[in-house]
């Protein structure tokens, strides 16, 4: 691994301090840093974030026993610090030396200069201790695969005879995986585009548009971005419009639609619908809209609470809803690690009150006969199938229709993907069918 640069090093533990300290979400706070970076340190940057918040479980259970009493929280940045030092001695390969000095270094930069004797004894501990403690740490599954308990003891439930392979998927780096909009040029001509600049890739396992690059890029880099000819999109969410099948001259809702990935594979299937898509968040439906704008797609976009109907619901019926509900995400770790930072256990029991109220909400905008697709990158049953059978248990003009796939575990209701399958996210899919009068 090439140099850090100090500066590289003092943004990566401003990040996560916001992560950590104020819930932000790590994805925007580092889009937002990597505008006016290079590509190197850009590169670097996304490792020492994404590396941190995937490993920061284990990272504090090797630190907890050399610490005689917990940093306090207007210290966190002091914590952070810790993190990111022991990151690049286990997972870069920088010389031991170069990072105790580099981030004692920084700890006048965060104005803690108190804190360069600490992270330097601290450090220099831990190296003396390094194998007894790695042995003993990661003589426990939820620490050695860096999981909160909570998280661990939940999958380990609901999946047991998967939970091992689920925790090992969820520390893997995530390829960049690509949806050809076949609107305008098919997969194989895309992939020959992408061999032209040397740029390998295969085609996905799942989605009949997809294609897994061999290796990382900047995406506004690769050929045919501008013109719209692929949004990037892992191949499980690619099942989510296939699912809808939308037929020429329906009325379909896309429910909770930023950031537009689904939106406009939906359209890219069939260009001949009435699609309305609704997000609660005005810079996030934003962004569903510069996507649409870039694929050359255009939907009716909706700045609102999908469960509420009074603020935007004509009473006009919907033939199919697309219903991508709010989550756990725990389905997308490898792809999202700070999740494992950010996601509480109490945040289960809501999010799927949560759920139940949008199906049951939205369920009054279909037509009899009308089909609502229900998924989540969640891999808790709760969320899951647990929310289908309190839905169905709820409304009497419901059945489920049952997916026939060869993909993905068949659940009690819809069916499975757990993470790493098909070397792609975890994610659930459900269809319900209005009864005809």
């Amino acid at each position: 691994m090439s140099e850090v640069s100090a500066n590289t090093r003092l943004t990566a533990v401003r990040i996560l301090t916001s992560v950590v300290k104020d819930g932000k979400s790590l994805g925007d706070l580092l889009r937002a840093a990597q505008e006016s970076m290079d590509v190197r340190d850009a590169a670097l940057l996304q490792e020492l974030t994404f590396g941190v918040s995937r490993w920061s479980y284990r990272l504090e259970a090797l630190l907890k026993p050399l610490q005689k009493k917990p940093l306090r929280n207007k210290d966190t940045d002091v914590k952070i610090l810790l993190w990111t030092a022991l990151y690049e001695i286990l997972y870069m390969r920088t010389p031991d030396y170069a990072v105790v000095d580099s981030y004692a270094g920084l700890t006048h930069k965060i104005r803690k200069r108190w804190a360069r004797g600490f992270l330097n004894a601290t450090l220099r501990e831990f190296l003396r201790q390094q194998p007894e403690l790695i042995e003993k740490i990661d003589a426990d599954s939820a620490s050695r695969h860096s999981m909160p308990e909570w998280i661990h003891q939940a999958i380990s439930s609901d999946w047991p005879d998967n939970a091992e392979s689920i925790y090992l998927a969820s520390n893997k780096r995530a390829p960049l995986v690509l949806r050809v909009n076949e609107t305008q040029i098919n997969r194989s001509e895309y992939q020959s585009a992408l061999e032209k600049e040397s740029l390998g890739s295969r085609p996905a396992d799942l989605g009949q548009s997809a294609l897994v690059l061999e290796s990382s890029i900047r995406v506004t880099a690769l050929p045919g971005f501008a013109a719209g000819q692929f949004s990037v999109q892992d191949s499980s969410a690619q099942l989510a419009a296939s699912l809808v099948d939308p037929k020429p001259g329906e009325r379909v809702l896309d429910a909770c639609a930023a950031p537009g990935g689904k939106t406009g594979h939906l359209l890219e299937l069939e260009s001949d619908i009435t699609l309305i898509a609704i997000d609660n968040e005005a810079h996030r439906l934003a962004r569903v809209e510069e996507n649409l704008s870039r694929l050359k797609l255009s939907a009716d976009c909706r700045c609102a609470d999908a469960g509420d109907l009074q603020q935007w619901w004509d009473e006009k019926p919907f033939d199919a809803i697309l219903l991508d509900a709010p989550c756990s995400a725990l389905g997308v770790l490898r792809r999202h690690p700070d999740i494992r930072l950010l996601r509480r256990k109490t945040d289960i029991a809501a999010l799927a009150k949560q759920q139940l109220q949008l199906l049951i909400a939205l369920w009054q905008t279909l037509k009899p006969g009308g089909r609502l697709i229900y998924a989540t990158c969640s891999v808790l049953k709760q969320e899951n199938e647990r929310t289908i059978e309190n839905f169905l248990g709820s409304v009497e003009n419901s059945h489920e229709q049952l997916i026939k796939a060869e993909w993905g575990i068949q659940c009690q209701y819809g069916r499975q993907i757990l993470p790493g399958q098909y070397d792609s996210d975890g994610f659930y899919y459900a269809i319900l069918v209005k009864n005809k009068l």
